[in-house]
C-alpha cells in the first residue's frame, strides 16, 4: 500500500507515511485495494500500518486513532463489496469455488520497522498494541496481521493483544541477510515465542526475493505443521534521499517464478511487500494457478 501510494503520486512523508492518504486520497486507497483484487489477491491488508497512537501523536492527531483505523477498514470493505458486485469479478474470471476474500488488519511496529533499538518499554507496547488491536477488531477485520516485526519482544506484545480481542492471528517478521530479526534474534526463536498465542500463520515480509526461500525453510523447521507459513517479499530498496526506489527491482514474471519455489517449500500464503505492484500479484496468481 505505502509504495503503491507513492507510485501514484500521493504524499507519504513521515511520520504518517501511508496514513496520510486516509485524509488526502481515500479514493486512491480504495482503488489500490480494487486493483489488487482484480489482479487476483484474496487477502487485502488495511491501510493501518501507521494508525497506531504513537505515529499519530507525532503528527499531533493521536485522538484520531480509532477514527482513522475505522476509515481504513471501511475502505477495504467497500473495495471488496464493489468487487463482489461484479466490478472485478468479470475481469478476473472468478468463480464460486474461489477462496473467500479476507480483510487483514495491519499492525506494525509502533516505531520505525527498521530500527529495533527504538522499541519502547513492555508497558508501552502492551498499551499501544491493545488499542490498535481493539480498534481493528471493532471495525470488523477478518484477521489481524502483526507484520514487519523486528524484535521478539514487540511481536509477543502485539500477538498477545490480538489474542485478547479474539481475532485470527498472523505474525510476520522482517529479517537481516542472515535470517535473523533486525534485533539479531534468531528466526526460529521468534517463531517459538509467538506460538503460545496460537497464530494461524507465521510469515516473513519485506525481505529481498532472493532470501525468501532460505527463510521459509527456517519457518517450516520451527513452526508446527498445523501453522501455515508464507512470505511477501520486497522489490527495490530504500534510498536515504528519495525513500523507496525501484531501481533494479525484480520484475513481475521473475517474482512469480520465485513464488512457485516458495509454494514448493510449503508456503500457502504468498503476497507482495514494498515495491510490488498489482502486476506482481497478477503474475503470481497466474503462475500459481498452473499445475
Amino acid at each position: 500500500m505505502g509504495t503503491e501510494l507513492t507510485r501514484r503520486g500521493v504524499d507519504t512523508a513521515l511520520p504518517l507515511w501511508s496514513a496520510i492518504a486516509l485524509d488526502a486520497a481515500p479514493d486512491v486507497v480504495a482503488q489500490i485495494h480494487r486493483d489488487y483484487l482484480d489482479a487476483g489477491a484474496r487477502v487485502i491488508t488495511t491501510n493501518t500500518f501507521r494508525t497506531n497512537v504513537r505515529a499519530l501523536a507525532k503528527a499531533g492527531i493521536a485522538h484520531r486513532a480509532r477514527e482513522l483505523t475505522f476509515q481504513a477498514v471501511a475502505l477495504a470493505r467497500q473495495a471488496v463489496m464493489a468487487w463482489q458486485q461484479g466490478q472485478g469479478r468479470a475481469s478476473c474470471g472468478s468463480s464460486a469455488a474461489d477462496p473467500p476474500i479476507q480483510v487483514a488488519g495491519s499492525i506494525a511496529p509502533v516505531e520505525d520497522c527498521y530500527a529495533p533499538e527504538l522499541v519502547p518499554s513492555d508497558a508501552e507496547l502492551a498499551e499501544e498494541h491493545a488499542v490498535l488491536a481493539r480498534n481493528l477488531a471493532d471495525a470488523g477485520v477478518d484477521l489481524i496481521l502483526v507484520e514487519t516485526q523486528n524484535t521478539i519482544r514487540e511481536a509477543v506484545a502485539a500477538a498477545r493483544a490480538v489474542r485478547a480481542v479474539g481475532k485470527p492471528l498472523w505474525v510476520s517478521f522482517t529479517l537481516d541477510d542472515e535470517n535473523r530479526l533486525l534485533s539479531g534474534e534468531w528466526l526460529p526463536d521468534a517463531v517459538r515465542a509467538v506460538l503460545p498465542f496460537e497464530p494461524r500463520a507465521i510469515l516473513v515480509n519485506c525481505v529481498p526475493v532472493r532470501q525468501v526461500a532460505s527463510a521459509l525453510k527456517l519457518l517450516r523447521s520451527a513452526a508446527p505443521s498445523h501453522v501455515a507459513i508464507g512470505a511477501y517479499g520486497n522489490v527495490g530498496h530504500v534510498d536515504e534521499v528519495i525513500g523507496w526506489t525501484l531501481a533494479n527491482a525484480v520484475a513481475p514474471d521473475a517474482y512469480a517464478e520465485a513464488a512457485r519455489e516458495w509454494r514448493d517449500l510449503g508456503a500457502t500464503i504468498i503476497g507482495g511487500c514494498c515495491g510490488t505492484t498489482p502486476e506482481h500479484i497478477r503474475a503470481v496468481s497466474a503462475q500459481l494457478a498452473e499445475r
